[in-house]
Order: structure tokens, then sequence, then C-alpha cells
């Protein structure tokens, strides 16, 4: 992976983690058409610059994780407990999950069932009584953390599915995406802190990966914190079937180039 290959990756991480459109899935078909070889040390980049995004997250919302007052500790156990859902799946499941990683059909046809999905979410959950994180209960943030676990299916959206567990749970739109944001942050702490564990002689082999990692990190940070204020702005004017639509085309293009005998290198 050259330099700007991994700067190349980093916007895409940047742009797409908390949009509803999969950053897993964006970033698989950009590596494949860059050519990027899937070796070890590229699976682990697409995992550990996850780091900068949620770093995005904590600058952005730094009241939230670092001023404590009486609401802090219980905010703390809220995301705790939505977490453990999908660390323990994670967990029991990785080696499946990494070979749907290799299915270019799997990230195809889940942009494209979640794309139609998104464009009926609105209308779904219209009338929302929770408009302050403070106000999700503990059952409510668990089950919000059992619908990221379907995000462990490639192209399924960690944000969007979060959002939408949100919304089933009676959070407004911009309340279920800040807490689709919190919840991010120990979600890919745990995923990043993994892979940089089992990575660690990789990483000591070869320390000229490490600045590969730095650029990464710095440039995701950088435009994830562009990202979550235009999503925020687009959520509240247009909701999510602009989300839908570009899902559904992507999808739609990805199914049909296989089809038709091209091959993505995943």
């Amino acid at each position: 992976m050259t330099f700007f290959q991994a700067i190349i990756i980093a916007i895409v991480e940047g742009l797409t983690e908390f949009l509803p459109v999969s950053s897993t899935g964006h970033m698989i078909i950009v590596s494949s058409l860059l050519g990027i070889s899937k070796d070890e040390f590229t699976k682990l980049f697409e995992v550990v610059i996850q780091l900068g995004a949620i770093l995005a997250v904590v600058v952005l919302y730094w009241k939230k994780f670092f001023v404590f007052d009486k609401n802090r500790m219980n905010f703390y156990l809220k995301l705790i407990v939505a977490v453990i859902p999908a660390l323990i799946l994670g967990y029991l499941f990785g080696d499946k999950i990494d070979t749907l990683l290799e299915s270019p059909m799997t990230v195809g046809v889940s942009l494209f069932v979640g794309g139609i999905i998104l464009l009926f979410v609105d209308n779904w959950f219209q009338q929302p009584t929770i408009d302050t994180d403070e106000k999700i209960n503990i059952f409510a943030a668990l089950r919000i953390g059992f619908f990221q676990c379907i995000a462990l299916i490639p192209g399924v959206s960690r944000s969007a599915a979060s959002i939408i567990g949100g919304m089933q749970q009676k959070l407004t739109r911009n309340v279920a995406a800040e807490f689709s944001f919190f919840l991010a942050v120990p979600t890919m702490a745990a995923a990043t802190g993994y892979k940089l564990l089992k990575g660690r002689e990789l990483l000591m082999a070869h320390p000229e990966n490490l600045k590969l990692l730095l650029v990464g990190n710095i440039v995701a940070f950088v435009v994830a914190m562009l990202a979550i204020k235009f999503f925020i702005d687009s959520l509240k004017k247009h909701g999510f079937k602009i989300w839908g639509y570009y899902r559904i085309v992507v999808g739609l293009a990805i199914i049909i180039a296989l089809l038709m005998g091209y091959k993505l290198e995943l």
C-alpha cells in the first residue's frame, strides 16, 4: 500500500463511517478499484483507521464524554450495555464474518436491500417520544445494541442499523443519530484494539507501516469531522431517502458488474 492509496482509503473511511452507507463496503470496493492487495496489513489498516474517525466523535461531543455530572455515569453505562451484543457476536462469529468480507455479492446485496429499507424508514417511525439521550433507558440502549449487530454483515451500515434501532425505540432522528455516533466509540475502539493486538507482530516486523497508519488516522479524523456535521444537517432537512437511493445505485452497480463477470478482489 502506498501513501496515496492510504490517503484515499482514509478519506473513504472518514466520509462513510457515520453515514448510513457502509464504510466497510466502500473501503472494500475502493481498495479493489485501486488494486490494493488484500494482505494482512491492508486488512489491519482498514480497521485501525477507525480510531481517527471515532476521535472525531469524541472531539465534537467532548462534553458528553468529559464533563462529569450526575448523568455522566449513566451515559457511560448505557454505552457499555449497548456495545455488549456486538462484542459477543463479533467474537463468536469472527471467522464467519471474515468469510463474508471476501464476498463482493454480499456487499452488493446488502447495500441494495439496505437502500430499499432507508426509503421507508422515515414513514415507519413518525411519533418519537425521546428527544434527548438522557431519556434513553438501559433496556432501550441494549435493544439498539442488538440492532447494531446486523452491521456485522458486510455492506450493512453500522450507522444505519443503530440509528434505525434508535428510531424503533422512539428516539427522534437526531438523537438516534447522535447515540449511534456515541456507540461507535466503544464499538470501534474495541474492534481496533483487538486488531492491533492480533497484528502487533506484523507492525513490529515492518515499522514503516506505522507511518501509513498515522497518516490514515489523521486523514480519517479530519474528514469524519466534516462528514458528521454534514450528515446531521442532511438528516434534519432530507431524512434518509437520499441515502437510500444512493445505496440502491451503488448496490445495483456492484451486482450487475459481478453478473457481467467483472472481478472484485476482496
